[in-house]
């Protein structure tokens, strides 16, 4: 008797499979096993990492697991990549999956607010990837949207009510819209109204040990959303926020606030002018990468200034409100006058009670933790952590203007990191004579930093003294480990011009490359 496929061990199949590519896993599973039918296939993979790339397979699907929770069970991944379904029904099937880790979904014009509401009013506390790319745009002018409200807005508040979970990827797109694909002579749906919820999403717990955010609004400005509360977003390492209106003070506002951003993805973004022919005409074409590079490098001293002026400030109104109140406390009480004084004192009022309000500046941080009257407090600008910036070049990069490009950035960086370290060492010679008290921004996770999240910039909140002379110095090394070079320990980061087209000339490990492995894609 012959061998027969029949025979042939599952192990073996499961050999065979392993070499397959996953974009054609799927089918090539489904044609095997029709042409196996009594063969060992393992067909179960498919219900582990299901692709819907057709209307008509969501429907399918829901059919065969509604009834088999067993083989819902095995889904840990569920990736929707068409534009046009049945949301109702894409709704029910992923209700489904109770182990999901991985989401990918593509949401079209035939999804509504609602309907991502209904997805994730319950949290998913197994998942660790989560990734909505929006294309709502439609061929035919509606004011459905506009007239209903129907925007995704509540999309970012519901997933900032989720309790504490690790989720590392966070990815939120709304495609630019596509002249070929959709008609631009109206105006096409939005997809988010307002921007105020990403300040919610931005200190909610599940952002707490999100790593790789990409947000990407076209043309909108959100950055000051990112950061607008204390704490926000404090272990992103990777943000990519391509598309959208990022100039190059956002950035520097951004990167003060968020100390723990290694790598920048900004491709279309408008971090330098449009207009380098200006430049060119009076002799220096790539001015602008340079302020680019000097600007990053400095955020530290941004924030750090922007805080010792609230700092002063609000001990100068904290000291001269104690000292009133000293005084008012202190001096004699006048004596009551003769006579009457009829309804001034009336034992009842006819008026309604007026809500009991607490002052503006009510102090609730201890005392230890505010400085003394008349005291000196420098805060210690932060160094740079970035170590990748990548985005497109405004115009056609040859191998010369890259060269040219990348010389001016790193010659910014290079100054700015000498404006910084200059800060710091005058810093320690007031330390040192006992000019000024420096303090340092808290550590992420320490009792001082969760400090500023419940009292805000009251007195030290957020800050701790400096203790250790060697916290001044920075470690100044050029490429070649050689001292004397304004470039830091913190080597000027990589710069990668080719933006997000694959087969471009990419610098090695740039932001695009380790964007497109995490995300899971190449938009």
């Amino acid at each position: 008797m012959g061998a027969s496929l029949d025979n042939l061990p599952v192990e073996l199949y499961l050999a065979i499979i392993s070499h397959i590519d996953p974009d054609d896993l799927q089918q090539s599973l489904v044609s095997l096993s029709l042409a196996l039918p009594r063969s060992p296939v393992p067909t179960s993979i498919l219900f582990e990492k299901p692709r819907l790339r057709k209307t008509e397979q969501i429907l399918k699907l829901y059919l065969r697991v509604r009834n088999a929770p067993q083989d819902a069970a095995l889904t840990h991944s569920l990736s929707l990549e068409c534009w046009t379904i049945d949301a109702d029904v894409f709704v029910n099937l992923i209700a489904l999956f109770p182990n999901l880790v991985n989401i990918a979904m593509y949401i079209g014009p035939n999804f509504s607010p609602e309907h991502l509401e209904e997805i994730f009013v319950l949290p998913r506390p197994k998942l660790r990837f989560l990734s909505m790319r929006f294309r709502p745009y439609v061929q035919r002018a509606t004011y459905y949207q506009f007239l209903k409200g129907a925007y995704f807005d509540s999309t970012l508040l519901v997933l900032s009510r989720w309790p504490p979970q690790p989720l590392p990827t966070l990815s939120i797109v709304q495609d630019p819209l596509d002249p070929t694909l959709a008609p631009s002579n109206f105006a096409q749906p939005l997809v988010f109204h307002r921007l105020n919820p990403l300040t919610d999403l931005a200190v909610s717990p599940i952002c707490y040990n999100l790593k790789y955010f990409r947000f990407r609004v076209p043309s909108r400005q959100f950055t000051r959303h990112l950061h607008a509360r204390p704490n926000a977003l404090p272990s992103v390492e990777l943000l990519d926020m391509s598309t959208s209106n990022v100039s190059i003070r956002d950035l520097e506002g951004l990167l003060g606030h968020l100390p723990s951003i290694q790598t920048l993805v900004v491709d279309g973004c408008p971090i330098v002018t449009q207009r380098t022919d200006i430049q060119v005409a009076v002799g220096e074409p790539f001015l602008q990468w340079m302020e680019l590079g000097q600007t990053l490098a400095l955020a530290g001293v941004k924030r750090a200034t922007e805080r010792e002026k609230s700092l002063r400030t609000w001990m100068d109104n904290y000291h001269a409100r104690k000292q009133q109140e000293e005084v008012q406390t202190g001096g004699s009480s006048k004596r009551p006058r003769k006579g009457r004084k009829g309804l001034a004192t009336a034992a009842f009022s006819l008026r309604a009670p007026s809500p009991e309000r607490k002052g503006d500046g009510e102090v609730t941080i201890s005392e230890e933790r505010i400085p003394r009257n008349g005291q000196r407090v420098r805060i210690l600008p932060s160094p740079p952590a970035l170590c990748s910036v990548a985005t497109s070049f405004p115009g056609v990069v040859t191998p010369d203007i890259y060269e040219a490009v990348k010389t001016e950035f790193e010659r910014g960086w290079a100054a700015g990191i000498a404006r910084l370290s200059s800060i710091r060492l005058r810093h320690k010679t007031s330390y040192q004579n006992g000019i000024a008290r420096v303090v340092r921004f808290a550590d992420h996770g320490s009792s001082e930093w969760e400090e500023e999240r419940v009292h805000g910039e009251q007195g030290l909140a957020g800050l701790v003294d400096v203790i250790d002379v060697n916290e001044f110095a920075l470690d100044i090394v050029a490429n070649d480990g050689a001292e004397g070079s304004a470039r830091s320990g913190h080597q000027c980061p990589r710069l990668c011009l080719a933006g997000s087209v694959r087969d471009a000339n990419h610098v090695e490990g740039c932001g695009h490359r380790k964007g497109w492995d995490i995300f899971k894609d190449e938009i």
